[in-house]
């Protein structure tokens, strides 16, 4: 009994050592879609990059709202943190930002991830950003409490804290936490913060968004202060 369990456990362990790991090619089309872009138009030198899922994705006021900066926007929708990191050659590493903002880690914590693995995906983030450039500023904007997945909210609350302990730990990376500005007194997401689908944002949401990373932006990016040139968004 005793060698049948140690050759089950092996074979566990075999496994595991085996298993395939996230598939990120469902996204090969959106990244070819900003390499094509690139093309075309060249993105800005000095720029703030904006990062993450379908949240900075659908900030479509991302240019008016840091008037003053260069910005690209690199969001694509329904991605996690991870995916971000996999394809961070094609989407980071050629523009060398001034400064990152990522948001992300609420498709990720529905698809099945800890709060743990969220951590641990925006550190790797972090390590892979700064392969090529270290010490680049690199803000996490927390992720957000939703209607739509109310349900998570002690995850998303979970991961949040994860994450803010872990930055105080690092140099150069924030946690902007819009999480209490985006509930009423009772600890519930405001309605009129959302869209009809209860998950993506007004302006009124953005505009709690802009009022924390406006600040972290004039003391981290400084070098990005200059004349504006044609931003660079998703196609």
């Amino acid at each position: 009994m005793k060698k049948l369990t140690i050759l089950l456990t092996l074979l566990v362990l075999s496994f595991a050592g085996h298993a395939k790991g996230p598939d990120h090619s469902q996204w090969e089309n959106d990244i070819q879609a900003f390499e094509a872009s690139d093309k075309a138009n060249p993105a800005p030198a000095n720029a703030v990059l904006f990062i993450g899922s379908s949240s900075i994705r659908m900030w479509s006021t991302l240019a008016d709202d840091f008037s003053g900066y260069r910005v690209i926007n690199r969001g694509f929708g329904g991605s996690d943190i991870d995916d971000s990191t996999a394809f961070a050659d094609r989407i980071l590493a050629p523009y060398h930002p001034v400064a990152i903002v990522m948001y992300a880690g609420d498709n990720d914590i529905q698809n099945g991830d800890t709060p743990e693995q969220v951590r641990d995906d925006f550190a790797a983030f972090v390590a892979k950003a700064r392969q090529e450039q270290p010490g680049v500023p690199i803000a996490f904007i927390s992720i957000k409490p939703s209607i739509a997945r109310l349900s998570l909210l002690p995850n998303i609350e979970r991961a949040n804290t994860l994450i803010r302990q872990w930055a105080m730990t690092q140099k150069n990376v924030a946690f902007l936490d819009i999480a209490p500005a985006m509930v009423d007194a009772k600890g519930q997401p405001k309605p009129e913060l959302f869209r009809d689908d209860g998950l993506h944002m007004t302006p009124a949401g953005y505009a709690l968004w802009v009022a924390q990373v406006r600040p972290w932006l004039a003391d981290h990016a400084t070098a990005a202060e200059v004349k504006r040139q044609p931003n660079a968004t998703t196609p």
